[in-house]
């Protein structure tokens, strides 16, 4: 049985306190740690991927463009690699439009039933000529003459710090950037719009 005068001796004995509210302060530092490195390494990343579709829209405009989009792609690619793991996913996408006005806009379609739906065979406008109607009117590619083309990469990688579960977020990291470009006006630019029937 502990006496009075023991349990005085050991209510005082402060030895190994800091060691105890250290182990209770370390998880949660950790974490912010982590959290904060994860944080500027996206941050960087986003301005590195910017950078990159900047130059490549510069690029693009150009009228030799379209015999140099593998190898401005892979600039692209290659610009992100450096700042990303080996096993990121890196996906590019060019839609070109007849204007910037068209960029981000779905095909016109008559909506005869009222339902802000394309279907039951209402006429839409095919902008870009796939033979079906788009919530984006671009047609795949960088187009002609004086077209503007949305350029756009998305790229994914498992978060380099294995925080993400112990917070509830996603254990991949996406982003996402884009640029709009109008390409020279080398030729005449050429609109050719069909008419066709939704589902």
């Amino acid at each position: 049985m502990i006496g009075p005068r023991l349990l005085k001796r050991l209510r005082r004995d402060e030895r190994g306190a800091t060691l105890t509210e250290f182990g209770f302060v370390a998880p949660v530092l950790c974490v912010l740690l982590m959290g904060i490195f994860d944080l500027a390494h996206t941050q960087y990343t986003a301005a590195q991927i910017n950078g990159a579709m900047q130059k490549a829209g510069r690029d693009m405009t150009l009228e030799s463009a379209g015999s140099r989009q593998g190898t401005i792609d892979q600039a692209v690619i290659d610009q992100i690699k450096t700042v990303v793991p080996n096993n990121a996913t890196v996906t590019l996408q060019k839609l070109s439009h007849f204007d910037f006005s068209d960029v981000g806009e779905a095909e016109n379609f008559t909506d005869d039933d009222g339902d802000s739906v394309c279907n039951n065979g209402e006429p839409f406008e095919d902008a870009n000529g796939n033979g079906q109607w788009d919530a984006n009117r671009g047609a795949s590619g960088i187009g002609g003459a004086r077209d503007a083309v949305l350029y756009e990469a998305t790229v994914e990688w498992p978060r380099l710090f294995p925080m993400a579960g112990l917070v509830g977020m996603s254990e991949n990291m996406t982003l996402k950037a884009s640029t709009v470009l109008r390409n020279q006006p080398y030729d005449q630019q050429n609109r050719n719009v069909e008419i066709g029937n939704c589902p």
